[in-house]
């Protein structure tokens, strides 16, 4: 059976619900395909002491700011889960789930998205399922002769599940810094923290206000011909919330530089140093989830799609939202989604016009 609908947005975390409010608002009819059994996006899936860079007003979708949560200043995963789950209720948003697409097609003057659970045939389609699902693990020599656990970000959920253990931690990103504060604190666990680079701690007193600030003020920039002010970039790589700040006060964040190969029981450097690992954790980033719009054939370099804002270049029918800034300023965060969902559904309003 085909349904039949002016826009599918194909997601229903943040990016999804984000665009289902606007597209409302612009009186278009659609619906959300969302792979997930339950609302909350990839948040539901989070490690148990992530929380947010920004406190909860700082952290909101269009319409509706996030309620604090007593207690803390910057939310936990599971208080954004609710948030997220009550946002959907409130403005009443199309999502069925769980419903996982396939693959997208041209289809005349339409597209066809083909789903476990039949297909739509939409006049427009807004892709929005982030990078979660697509976790990147880089190729280092030795990974298969390697007999401890290996394990991405999106695997780890809390320190007592390596008690006792000796652990390596890849990634001197956020997440890299914040799984690596959550092992150090932690008694009985023995870590080894690698980053390809010294780490670059973000100012104390920046949090994510600071770096949306500076992620519009770069794209602001750049649409104005002048000079790339370099954008979060600029400021570091680790925001310094309030666990990463304490461990690495107490001088538990000493970061070794990359390693050249896993061996049977560790790690060995260029310089023939070890260390014995029982676990590998890779906090090495994400790619764009986009394997099933495929058969559009847009997909360049890295998985990107080239994009002008948040439409495709090269089929104007088709939105990304919410996958960094090639699809908007800070789109890929809870504050920075709520513009350039706006001006995708603007956009397909007029074209569907």
């Amino acid at each position: 059976m085909t349904h039949t609908v002016d826009v599918v947005v194909i997601g229903g975390g943040q990016a999804g619900l984000a665009a289902g409010y606007h597209l409302r608002r612009n009186k278009l009819d659609f619906v959300i395909l969302d792979a997930q059994g339950a609302s909350g996006g990839a948040w539901q899936h989070a490690w148990d002491s992530l929380h947010l860079f920004s406190p909860a007003a700082f952290s909101s979708l269009p319409g509706r700011i996030m309620p604090a949560q007593p207690g803390t200043e910057y939310p936990d995963a599971a208080h954004v889960v609710q948030y997220l789950t009550d946002y959907e209720q409130r403005y009443d948003l199309p999502v069925h789930r769980p419903v996982r697409v396939r693959a997208v097609r041209r289809d005349d003057d339409r597209l066809r998205v083909e789903t476990d659970a039949g297909d739509w045939s939409a006049r427009a389609v807004i892709s929005a399922t982030g990078t979660w699902w697509r976790p990147f693990l880089p190729a280092v020599p030795g990974q298969e002769a390697f007999t401890g656990r290996q394990l991405h970000t999106t695997g780890y959920r809390r320190p007592s599940d390596f008690a006792g253990q000796r652990v390596v931690v890849v990634g001197g990103g956020n997440s890299g810094a914040q799984i690596a504060a959550d092992l150090a604190t932690h008694d009985g666990i023995d870590l080894t923290w690698v980053t390809q680079r010294p780490p670059r701690f973000l100012a104390d007193d920046i949090d994510g206000r600071a770096l949306f600030d500076a992620a519009t003020a770069r794209r602001r920039a750049l649409d104005e011909g002048r000079t790339d002010t370099g954008g979060v970039a600029s400021l570091g790589d680790i925001v310094a919330v309030p666990p990463v700040r304490v461990a690495r006060d107490a001088g538990l964040l000493k970061a070794q530089p990359m390693f050249e190969r896993l061996t049977a029981d560790g790690v060995r450097w260029s310089d023939g140093t070890t260390a014995s690992a029982d676990a590998v954790i890779w906090c090495t980033g994400f790619r764009p989830a986009l394997s099933y719009l495929a058969p559009l054939g847009l997909r360049g370099v890295r998985g990107h799609i080239a994009t002008h804002g948040t439409r495709a270049a090269d089929e104007p029918r088709l939105h990304l939202l919410g996958y960094g800034d090639w699809t908007g300023p800070a789109s890929a965060t809870l504050i920075g989604v709520g513009r350039p969902a706006r001006e995708a559904a603007a956009a397909i309003a007029e074209l569907l016009a």
